[in-house]
């Protein structure tokens, strides 16, 4: 067996392999010998059917499949023994007048290479980190959230504008039949809140989809259907209340801190607030380092210049997908996966070049550190560390987890990573500042 590479630019390949007769004859000698053993031909008593029989009934076929066997593992060593960095698989090239029917076998196949690049760290503009402050503002609508929470329904003759109402939505045409409860507060449009006020249980209210609600999550609450979903149909709905209460809020008192965060944590409404601020501010943490890691990835995925191998990428596309697809189909699903190959590439040389591996021990613990975070929310404050070793030794048991532990961990090396070498302006937001500067 011969195999050779033949560059034809940076980031295409050839490779060829010839295979000789002597490379599979004595497997295949071997197999049909063994099929010769146990063969049932009508008309020849079993391990008696003629060798030449055995040959031209099972001969190629046994052929074709040994020397394909032969030539997959030949090639896989071949790219591993060459470390030849690849993208997708070697793709088999067409050979005009390719014949089985022969002892010696020529095969080709095409490879496309991963480019040469390097990874710049240093950004032409800093790239912002933010910093989410809770303002006031946040404090005090979470302590009237929570004193809503803890509070008690106090029932209503009728609607008023600081009710809570159940009722069900009902449009046959659009599908729409269900029971809701919502705040009045909630209603957009002095037109709908005015229909409601002043209705009784049992009262049919007429209302429409459109502009009904004045945040997104309602419409899918109370209607099972999206806000855009809601404005493009515009639909007359029937509302019929079933029930109205008041919601009275609970007292800021010491029963309701210790409800909240154990006995004695929180003494006081100060207290409270500073620990709605700091639980705040801490939950913002993980917002903010995603926005960071999604915009250091579009960075560098912007400003690291290199080629890809497109041709051969998109034939390689069309020929392992699950269904048939055009030259033109197989082009346009490449420009769809073209920015995700390219930060895979960016994110495996900056892997390497800073030895960022995850290793076995550094799974374990932090399996470990999660297994006990998750049994501290349940009350389970100090585990033992035999306990946290056996049950992560379960979890690390299981190859899905591993992977998804393992790219969790990943992530969190790379974004300490970026924090520490990426050039970076922190800037100190409110969450409504960050919310309306990130997504516009």
């Amino acid at each position: 067996m011969n195999i050779t590479k033949e560059q034809i630019d940076d980031l295409n390949a050839v490779v060829k392999v010839e295979i000789v007769k002597e490379d599979y004859n004595d497997k295949v000698e071997s197999i049909l010998k063994n099929y010769r053993k146990t063969a049932n031909i009508p008309g020849f008593r079993k391990g008696h059917v003629p060798m030449g029989m055995i040959k031209k009934q099972y001969g190629t076929a046994v052929r074709v499949d040994e020397v394909n066997k032969l030539l997959q593992e030949a090639l896989g060593k071949f790219l591993q023994e060459e470390k030849l960095d690849v993208l997708g698989n070697p793709l088999p090239k067409n050979q005009e007048g390719f014949d089985w029917d022969t002892d010696d076998y020529n095969f080709e196949f095409e490879l496309g290479m991963a480019p040469k690049f390097d990874v710049n760290l240093t950004p032409k503009k800093a790239i912002t980190s933010y910093k989410i402050k809770v303002d006031d503002k946040m404090v005090d609508s979470q302590v009237t959230t929570i004193r809503k929470q803890y509070g008690t329904l106090v029932s209503q003759t009728e609607v008023a504008k600081d009710s809570e109402i159940t009722g069900t939505f009902v449009n046959e045409e659009a599908g729409i039949d269900n029971q809701a409860t919502f705040e009045i507060e909630q209603v957009k449009g002095k037109k709908n809140v005015d229909a409601l006020v002043g209705a009784k249980p049992g009262d049919v209210i007429t209302l429409k989809t459109k502009s009904l609600f004045s945040e997104p999550g309602t419409y899918q609450a109370a209607l099972k259907i999206s806000e855009d979903q809601a404005k493009e149909m515009n639909a007359e709905l029937t509302f019929t209340l079933t029930e109205t209460n008041k919601r009275e809020q609970a007292d800021l008192d010491q029963e309701l801190f210790d409800k909240l965060f154990g006995k004695d944590v929180v003494k006081s409404t100060t207290e409270l607030k500073e620990k709605i601020k700091e639980d705040g501010e801490r939950q913002f943490v993980q917002q903010s380092d995603q926005q960071l890691m999604n915009d250091v990835t579009e960075r560098l995925i912007d400003e690291t210049k290199f080629d890809l191998p497109s041709d051969f990428l998109a034939r390689w596309i069309q020929s392992s997908g699950e269904k048939p697809m055009t030259d033109e189909e197989a082009k346009e699903e490449f420009t769809r996966s073209e920015k995700g190959l390219r930060w895979q590439l960016i994110e495996g040389k900056v892997v390497t070049d800073n030895k960022l591996q995850v290793t076995f021990e550094e799974l374990k613990d932090y399996a470990k550190d999660m297994i006990k975070s998750q049994m501290m929310q349940y009350g389970q404050m100090n585990p033992e560390d035999k306990e946290l070793e056996d049950i992560a030794a379960r979890i690390l048991g299981n190859q899905e987890e591993v992977k998804r532990l393992s790219e969790q961990l990943m992530n969190v090396k790379m974004l300490a990573f970026f924090k520490e070498n990426v050039k970076l302006k922190e800037k100190e937001v409110t969450f409504d500042e960050f919310v309306k500067e990130v997504y516009n």
